[in-house]
């Protein structure tokens, strides 16, 4: 049975792998197409050097630049390998959150997040914004997981359920986006200037609700952290804030409760 066991956590660790590698892909070409202006729905992928449209062979995840040792298969040139370091990233990030949290509703949820929280960084990246439709499809990604986490582990104790994963993930979701953007307004009084894009506020209320409550002063904390070390190793007065937000959020997801009781052990 362990066996049998091991073989079908490492068949499930494989689909998700592979699921994450072909999300990655198609996020990565949607967020350059967001930065240069042209519409995700319309249009079929092609070299950025001769233009020629890709086929089948020349994008299969990973494997394709591999293969094809980085190079177009039409032109010859080198391609980016933005798109295969976002292809492996988030294929490795979906199998640890499958391992950690199991096949679940919860898990699909993360899943999403993840996802989304990919896609607004490379566009912040490019563009140092964030567009709010990436917040508007991960508030829908929660609300829409809501009910299968509910049914799923909480059963008949629907108001108990209702308050832990619903209100309070709300009313902490607003209290910091609601913080930070106070801090933001005196900020800018103080300095005379933009001291944090509006996206970043939006992006720290979505990704509150995804979190303890608890976990909140810490996702900030670390969230202030890695944004200074980008700017440190970068040497740049002006960084994207939203990868160092993803970071963090997704850094709590996977391991907030641990450091939360240790820290409260402490205490």
């Amino acid at each position: 049975m362990m066996h049998v066991s091991l073989f079908i956590t490492i068949y499930i660790l494989c689909i998700a792998v592979l699921l994450g590698a072909a999300f990655g892909s198609f996020l990565d070409c949607m967020a350059w197409r967001i930065a240069a202006g042209e519409s995700i729905l319309k249009g079929r992928s092609h070299c950025d050097n001769c233009q020629h449209v890709l086929g089948f062979l020349d994008l299969i995840p990973v494997f394709s630049y591999v293969f094809l040792k980085g190079r177009c298969r039409y032109c010859g040139k080198k391609v980016s390998p933005e798109s295969t370091c976002c292809e492996i990233l988030l294929g490795l990030i979906f199998a640890v959150l499958v391992y950690r949290f199991d096949v679940s509703f919860r898990t699909l949820r993360f899943l999403i997040l993840a996802g989304i929280l990919l896609g607004l960084s490379l566009v912040d990246l490019k563009t140092y914004t964030i567009p709010d439709g990436f917040i508007a499809a991960g508030i829908l990604g929660w609300f829409m997981t809501l009910p299968g986490i509910l049914y799923e582990e909480y059963g008949e104790s629907l108001r108990e359920g209702m308050l832990h994963e619903a209100l309070y993930p709300f009313l902490g979701a607003l209290m910091l986006g609601g913080s930070m953007l106070l801090l933001s307004l005196l900020f800018d009084h103080i300095l005379g200037k933009e001291s944090m894009g509006g996206g970043d506020i939006k992006l720290f209320f979505m990704t509150g609700l995804y979190l303890h409550p608890l976990l909140l002063l810490f996702h900030l904390i670390l969230s202030s952290i890695i944004g200074l070390l980008f700017a440190l190793l970068f040497k740049q007065r002006q960084i994207p804030f939203g990868p160092a937000i993803s970071i963090a959020a997704l850094t709590m997801i996977l391991w907030g409760n641990g450091f939360l009781n240790w820290y409260i052990g402490l205490l």
